[in-house]
């Protein structure tokens, strides 16, 4: 019998974060992993935001798309796509997509997207939550003081 000669692959894991970095030994550093997003105000740009993927359990060359999607959940804000293969199932391979200068216009949930070979394998959100910082809060006016 035939070994497969192609198999899609699957997506073990994607982390939106604000860098990514390789150490000598070849092992990868994730910087400040996001779960959302808190800014000061909107429009406002974010100078850098990655997203590492690895596939494994594949067999084939393959197409990753990664799309960032506005909160209407189908305007594409940035989108990147690379090509990455797997000789064997037991391999695995780690793209690490950039994207700089993203603005973000309005708060809301944002989306990445995740697809091999137009197949979407992961969606998950990101919110973009506006925060007025301490210092910048209204204070709270106070009573006179007591005079007796």
């Amino acid at each position: 019998m035939q070994p497969p000669t192609r198999i899609l692959p699957d997506l073990q894991a994607s982390l939106l974060c604000e860098d990514v970095r390789q150490d000598t030994s070849g092992s990868f550093i994730l910087i400040g992993v996001i779960g959302f997003i808190r800014v000061p105000q909107v429009p406002i740009t974010a100078w850098k935001l990655c997203l590492y993927n690895r596939w494994t359990a594949g067999i084939g060359t393959f197409t990753q798309a990664v799309r960032l999607v506005g909160p209407d959940g189908a305007t594409p804000i940035r989108q990147s796509t690379c090509r990455f293969g797997l000789q064997d199932a037991t391999h695995h391979a780690i793209n690490v997509t950039v994207f700089t200068q993203i603005e973000f216009t309005t708060a809301g949930v944002y989306y990445v997207e995740v697809l091999v070979d137009d197949v979407m394998k992961l969606r998950f959100p990101v919110p973009v939550i506006v925060v007025t910082p301490p210092n910048q809060q209204q204070q709270q006016p106070q009573p006179p003081p007591e005079t007796k």
